[in-house]
C-alpha cells in the first residue's frame, strides 16, 4: 500500500498566501508615511521651521541624517513634517478625480444615446491633452496653494479614471444578476445602488491606490517647477525646488528627498499591484 499523503499540499496553499517580503517592506515604508503625516510629533520632536545660520548646508551626519537646508533646518525633520501635505495632495486629489469620473462615467454609460456621446466626446478631447497641462491651467485660473494644487491634479486625472469607469459600467450592465435583479421588480436605483455600482467599483479599487503615488509624483513636480504648494511649505517637492539653487554643492537638499518620494511611490504602486492581482484573481 503506498503512503497516504498529508498536509504539506495544504501547507504549501497556505504559505502562498502569505505577503512577500516586498509587500511587507512597502507595508512598513507606506505606514512610518502615515503616521508622520498624521502625528509627526510621534516620530520627532524637532521644529521643521527652526533656524540655526550657524548649521546651515551641513551634509548628513547622526545629528542630521538628512543634512540641513541653507536656514540651518533639519532636513529629515521637515521630510516628516511635509508627509502630511505629499499624502494629503495624494488622497485629496486621486478622490476629486474618482468623484468626477464616477459622476461622469455613471452618467454617460446609464443615460446612453446623445448624452453618452456628449461627455464620451469631451472625455476624449480632455484625454487628449497631457494630465500635467490641465493642472497647468487649473494654476494658472486660480494661482499656486496646496488646494490648488490638489484641484489642479485632480482634474488632471479625471479623464482616464472616467472612460475606465463608463467601460466598466457597461460591462457590469450586461451581466446576468443586473438583469435578474431587474425581472425580480427591483427599482433601478435599488439596482443601481446594490448590484451595479458595488460590481462596477470593486475592481477599481486597486487602480484608485495607484493613482495616490502617482498624484504625489505629479504634485511633486508642480512644486518643483514653483507651481505647487508655496515656500516656507515642507512639501516634498517644494523641499526639491528649495534645494535646486544649491545642487551643486549640497546634493543631499535634492537626492535625500527626491529618493522618498520615489521610495513611497514605489511603495504605493507596488501594494496597488498586489491588490489589482488579488481583486483580479478573487474575480475570476
Amino acid at each position: 500500500m503506498s503512503a497516504p499523503t498529508y498536509a504539506p499540499a495544504r501547507t504549501l496553499s497556505w504559505v502562498r498566501r502569505l505577503p512577500s517580503v516586498g509587500t511587507v517592506l512597502c507595508l512598513l515604508v507606506v505606514g512610518f508615511v502615515l503616521v508622520a503625516a498624521i502625528a509627526p510629533g510621534w516620530v520627532t520632536d524637532r521644529s521643521p521651521t527652526a533656524i540655526d545660520l550657524t548649521a546651515a548646508l551641513q551634509p548628513p551626519s547622526w545629528q542630521h541624517p538628512f543634512g540641513t537646508d541653507d536656514a540651518g533646518r533639519d532636513l529629515l525633520t521637515r521630510v516628516i513634517h511635509g508627509s502630511r501635505q505629499s499624502l494629503g495632495i495624494g488622497l485629496g486629489a486621486t478622490a476629486l478625480a474618482f468623484l468626477i469620473a464616477i459622476l461622469l462615467g455613471f452618467t454617460a454609460a446609464l443615460a446612453g444615446g446623445v448624452v453618452d456621446a456628449a461627455i464620451t466626446r469631451v472625455l476624449e478631447v480632455a484625454f487628449a491633452f497631457p494630465a500635467l497641462l490641465l493642472a497647468l491651467l487649473v494654476i494658472a485660473v486660480r494661482g499656486p496653494s496646496l488646494a490648488t494644487s490638489v484641484i489642479a491634479v485632480g482634474i488632471g486625472s479625471a479623464p482616464g479614471y472616467a472612460r475606465m469607469i463608463r467601460g466598466q459600467v457597461l460591462a457590469v450592465r450586461q451581466a446576468g444578476f443586473i438583469e435578474a435583479a431587474t425581472a425580480l421588480g427591483h427599482s433601478r436605483f435599488a439596482v443601481i445602488r446594490r448590484h451595479l455600482f458595488p460590481n462596477a467599483m470593486r475592481p477599481l479599487v486597486a487602480v484608485a491606490t495607484l493613482g495616490v503615488g502617482q498624484s504625489i509624483v505629479w504634485a511633486s513636480g508642480l512644486s518643483f517647477l514653483g507651481l505647487g504648494v508655496p515656500p516656507p511649505s515642507s512639501e516634498w517637492g517644494a523641499l526639491l525646488d528649495a534645494g535646486r539653487l544649491h545642487i551643486t554643492t549640497s546634493w543631499w537638499l535634492e537626492i535625500l528627498p527626491g529618493l522618498v518620494i520615489v521610495l513611497v511611490t514605489l511603495s504605493v504602486t507596488s501594494l496597488g499591484r498586489t491588490l489589482q492581482n488579488r481583486l483580479g484573481g478573487a474575480s475570476r
